[in-house]
């Protein structure tokens, strides 16, 4: 994949979708959440055609904080796992990325929480409100587990009718680990989605 990547989404659509196209402007992958389910699911596909399966996306339980998030492949082997850090979440996003194994391999964690709060106050105002996405953009980092070495980083882009954000590799690393790290920040970005 040619990096930076750009994830974009409608924000007033029925049925989360998440377009991710790579620096050339393809289609890398396009993603598309399950209405009216209980657990959430999310299907993943190589293009917006959905004719071919990359990945899904199942959570382990019903809507909760603490949820966690399985990816697994088209055999059906799961490859990590994703969970918001429940009540740490509600000043600055955080989210535990897991291998295959259930090991802590990496962290997502917002860098500018005070984007989110003033995002959130202003967005009540009438009128003002709806020029937030052009004020306030969150961004977050995909950092290891082991030495805080940051991985990717997420940063929103100025948008009014869609949510657009911007991927970037810090590093090269395997493909297993940039795919796990890929659906970590889709899943998360689903997630939160109505922020900024």
């Amino acid at each position: 994949m040619e990096y930076p990547l750009s994830l974009s989404f409608k924000i007033m659509a029925l049925a989360p979708q998440i377009f991710v196209r790579d620096a050339s402007g393809e289609i890398v992958c396009y993603v598309k959440q399950k209405m009216f389910k209980l657990k959430e699911a999310v299907t993943v596909f190589t293009d917006q055609t959905q004719t071919q399966v990359l990945c899904e996306i199942k959570a382990d339980r019903m809507i909760d904080w603490s949820a966690n998030y399985h990816f697994y492949d088209v055999n059906g082997e799961t490859f990590g796992s994703v969970r918001r850090k429940g009540m740490r979440s509600l000043w600055r996003a955080r989210y535990e990325v897991f291998d295959e194994s259930g090991v802590h391999v990496s962290t997502i964690s917002e860098e500018n929480p005070s984007a989110k709060i003033f995002d959130s106050l202003l967005g009540e105002i009438p009128i003002i409100g709806i020029l937030t996405g052009y004020l306030f953009h969150p961004r977050y980092v995909l950092s290891a587990a082991v030495d805080d070495s940051p991985k990717m980083k997420l940063e929103k882009q100025s948008a009014l009718w869609e949510g657009k954000y911007k991927l970037e590799r810090m590093y090269d690393y395997d493909d297993v680990d940039e795919l796990r790290g890929l659906m970590a920040f889709m899943m998360m970005t689903l997630l939160e989605r109505r922020r900024g």
